[in-house]
């Protein structure tokens, strides 16, 4: 499996969403539907987009008891998404529960990977608010191999631990990495980044970019300048 880079679509309405997407009139970007999004516009806005020959990651970051993952994740195994999240937090339990509720009948599914600690978290911000004293790069390793165990298809984490999810976990665990600006851009409110070439570098699979690409004066430019970077 190839790397890719996949556009954050953090837009509130499905109008500025299509705005932006009518822009790539050639290669249709893989692109991530998150939070904001879904909650304005419900399933008809995975279903135009993957209509329109894109691929999706469905950003939902699923965190509950078992089997309300389980269910949910059924539901969301019909809107023909590439890939989806939850919260490896959640426990090994609940990760195993999400993947039997994601493959469907005839044995298919999307990818599923866990968020590890969010790219906004730190050290200090995990241990005042989070009461978890042990490093960050253990606690992410410890929850990385949680969902390797669990049967996750890999882990969301910072462009500075990819390296060693895959020193830990294995070259084909797979690793989507936002927290990624180019070296000329603002980091925005990320504590933990790099950018497109050195998350190439060091192995990570997937990168999420979101401002950098939505935010430009040409996207498409913008977009085709991370492929040059991260894919080539």
């Amino acid at each position: 499996m190839g790397r890719d880079v996949i556009i954050a679509c953090d837009f509130a309405s499905a109008e500025k969403t299509f705005e932006f997407l009518d822009k790539f009139t050639g290669r249709k970007p893989f692109v991530k539907i998150g939070m904001e999004l879904f909650y304005a516009e419900g399933p008809a806005i995975v279903k135009e987009i993957k209509k329109r020959g894109h691929k999706i990651f469905l950003d939902l970051k699923l965190h509950d008891i078992p089997n309300t993952v389980k269910k949910s994740m059924a539901v969301l195994s019909g809107l023909d998404v590439d890939m989806t999240n939850l919260h490896a937090a959640g426990t090994k339990r609940m990760m195993e529960g999400a993947l039997e509720g994601l493959t469907r009948p005839d044995g298919t599914r999307p990818l599923l990977i866990a968020v590890t600690q969010l790219t906004s978290t730190d050290q200090e911000t995990m241990e005042a608010d989070l009461l978890i004293k042990e490093p960050i790069d253990k606690v992410v390793m410890h929850y990385a191999q949680n969902a390797k165990d669990a049967g996750l298809d890999g882990v969301v984490c910072s462009p500075l631990e990819a390296g060693k999810v895959h020193d830990t976990c294995g070259a084909d665990f797979l690793t989507v990495t936002p927290g990624v600006r180019f070296a000329d851009g603002d980091i925005g409110d990320q504590k933990r980044v790099m950018t497109p070439a050195e998350a190439k570098k060091i192995g990570s699979d997937y990168i999420v970019v979101g401002r950098p690409i939505t935010a430009a004066e040409d996207p498409v430019a913008a977009y085709e300048r991370c492929v040059a970077e991260f894919c080539d």
